[in-house]
């Protein structure tokens, strides 16, 4: 694909959708952390169902760690993994009172250090909360990028980078949510929604409808 053909892409997806922005519920960069921390191999929707119940008893790390494991375990057990979620969310929580005073670090080395934190994570934090402009791949943007040929990759990091790179600068803080958008509510796995999709005459995908 050519730079012409994914400005054009990135501008019809801007002109559909001018202020995109993470469908997970949150007030602070603690928050999104958590909120982000929780959605491995959950949805969203699903999130935010247990967000509603824990941020009320535990909006800052520290009202965290004194909510306790078996509290906290007890208000997130509908998302999947969330005895592991609960121990790496209060191992994060107390990290960031020992180490970052309380707050979420800028930085993508620090977030990475935090358990239960992957370069995914941190980029959706450093992105959302922070205003950097990171792509975070997930597999709703892995199979848009392989999909469209807008970035294809064999793996999330390569799709990331190409990503970073083929990206004009101006779209590059809104890439990431716009993509992953496209991806869970058009450009579907099992069966691409294409006659409704806002870029399908730019697309390659070559099994499209003609």
């Amino acid at each position: 694909m050519n730079a012409a053909k994914r400005r054009a892409i990135f501008e019809r997806l801007r002109e559909d959708n001018p202020q995109p922005t993470t469908e997970l519920l949150y007030d602070t960069p603690f928050q999104l952390l958590i909120a982000v921390l929780l959605s491995a191999q959950a949805t969203d929707v699903g999130v935010n169902k247990a967000t509603r119940r824990l941020f009320p008893l535990a909006p800052t790390p520290e009202a965290m760690l004194a909510l306790g494991e078996a509290r906290l375990t007890e208000t997130i057990q509908t998302i999947g993994l969330y005895r592991t979620k609960a121990k790496n969310t209060l191992a994060t929580c107390r990290i960031l009172v020992e180490q970052h005073g309380g707050e979420v670090p800028q930085s993508r080395e620090a977030l990475e250090a935090l358990p239960g934190v992957g370069r995914k994570t941190a980029n959706v934090v450093l992105n959302t909360a922070f205003g950097q402009p990171t792509i975070a791949v997930d597999t709703h943007i892995f199979r848009v990028a392989n999909r469209t040929r807008l970035a294809p990759g064999k793996d999330v990091r390569e799709v990331e980078d190409k990503l970073t790179r083929f990206t004009p600068p101006e779209f590059r803080l809104d890439a990431h949510h716009w993509l992953i958008l496209l991806g869970r509510y058009v450009c579907k796995a099992r069966k691409p929604e294409c006659a409704r999709c806002p870029i399908q005459d730019l697309c390659e995908y070559p099994a499209k409808p003609v």
